[in-house]
């Protein structure tokens, strides 16, 4: 019989993958909680319980908290204040160098680079009991490789607090089927909306319409035009909510009845000035 034999050979790719905490936000990708408002507040306020603040730093880089003092910086370059703070997790990307950094502080315990080596892409599942952070590949333009780097940026997914939140990095294509099945339900999504650079604005206006977060959060834009050209092209569906914080938090019972674009003042970590 070969059976016995076929399972042998699968045995530690199943014994790994149990080994590995389920995503929920796969699990329940066809959810739809939904309530009311989103609460805000500065970078450095003690948070209530399963809630999560989002702080946009600058261009790309996001710094995400949680309840119980875990921390993680999005497509960091190495600078994010003259606060000094040590997140957690720094995840990067890159396509280009505003998203990356080959010098990133060694004090910080996860660096999680977006890119593979040696020809296998990165694969992460970061189970910090409090938050999960996982990874889905996608492709990017390159001058080498026929003009394609194959699994060159990764969408990073942070699960915490019941929450599923995802940062599309530098992406450059939309993605297909088995990569929308990998990200599950993202309830905040921080998504580039410059048109040019990453993808255009009618191919990033299509992602989001179909990934119906609850809140998008504009990243990567070069101005109010470039901005409100996007949210223009959003206004069917989205409503749009001009912030003048840098910071917002985020809980899984405060999500916006219908889907919400939150504009969030990029700054750069300091010291509370209450």
């Amino acid at each position: 019989m070969r059976f016995p034999f076929v399972l042998f050979l699968l045995l530690p790719g199943l014994v790994m993958a149990q080994d590995r905490r389920p995503s929920h936000c796969i699990a329940l990708a066809d959810a739809s909680p939904s309530m009311h408002y989103v609460h805000k507040a500065s970078w450095q306020e003690p948070l209530d319980d399963y809630t999560v603040r989002i702080s946009y730093i600058d261009h790309a880089m996001f710094l995400l908290q949680t309840q119980g003092g875990l921390s993680a910086v999005t497509d960091y370059t190495g600078f994010i204040g003259t606060q000094e703070f040590v997140p957690d997790v720094a995840t990067m990307n890159h396509a280009h160098d505003s998203h990356w950094t080959s010098v990133p502080d060694p004090r910080i315990p996860h660096v999680l680079k977006g890119w593979g080596s040696v020809g296998a892409p990165a694969d992460h599942h970061l189970d910090l009991d409090e938050m999960l952070v996982r990874n889905v590949t996608t492709d990017i333009r390159s001058r080498w490789d026929d003009g394609i780097e194959k699994d060159g940026n990764s969408i990073f997914v942070f699960e915490v607090a019941g929450l599923c939140i995802g940062h599309l990095g530098h992406l450059h294509h939309e993605p297909d089927a088995a990569q929308y099945a990998a990200l599950g339900r993202l309830d905040v999504v921080m998504a580039a909306v410059d048109g040019g650079m990453t993808v255009d604005l009618a191919t990033m206006t299509r992602i989001l319409k179909r990934l119906r977060s609850s809140i998008v959060i504009p990243m990567h834009w070069w101005g109010t035009g470039t901005l409100q050209r996007f949210v223009s092209g959003m206004s069917d569906t989205f409503y749009a909510e001009y912030l003048e914080e840098s910071s917002l938090e985020v809980s899984l019972r405060d999500l916006p009845s219908r889907p919400t674009i939150k504009v969030l003042q990029p700054a750069y970590l300091r010291h509370s000035e209450n």
